[in-house]
């Protein structure tokens, strides 16, 4: 039963230093976390401190959500480190919750509000003209 509960414990260890590994490069930068507009599914920010613009054109930023539950209790939040294509309005999640996306494929909003009120405040977002 210890060495069980041991395993578990060095389990639950090594992700959570993982997730902070993997999160401190994206978490570097001031905080500024900006709300989209809330949809019936939940409520979405993203965070102009962590705008970083790549090499392609592409824009990283971190990105958090909750999904609305049905009986009123606290959502747990999921962090994404999202990468944009202000050109295409396309995206990709790279991370979620410090796990990497491996293969994750860029794809339009969907019609998905939380997605649209992401792609829309960081490609307008004076943050973003100035890194260019």
């Amino acid at each position: 039963m210890i060495q069980v509960l041991a395993s578990r414990f060095r389990s639950v260890a090594a992700v959570v230093l993982a997730l902070i590994l993997c999160a401190a490069p994206v978490c570097a930068g001031q905080v500024e976390w900006r709300e989209v507009p809330s949809s019936a599914e939940g409520q979405q920010w993203w965070d102009a401190g962590s705008l970083r613009l790549k090499k392609d054109g592409t824009v990283s930023v971190l990105s958090r959500y909750s999904l609305r539950q049905e009986d009123d209790s606290p959502a747990l939040g999921t962090l994404v480190v999202m990468e944009i294509d202000c050109s295409q309005q396309l995206y990709r999640d790279k991370q979620k919750n410090g796990l990497p996306q491996f293969g994750a494929e860029w794809q339009p909003s969907g019609s998905d509000p939380l997605i649209d009120g992401v792609l829309s405040g960081v490609c307008a977002s004076d943050e973003l003209s100035s890194l260019s």
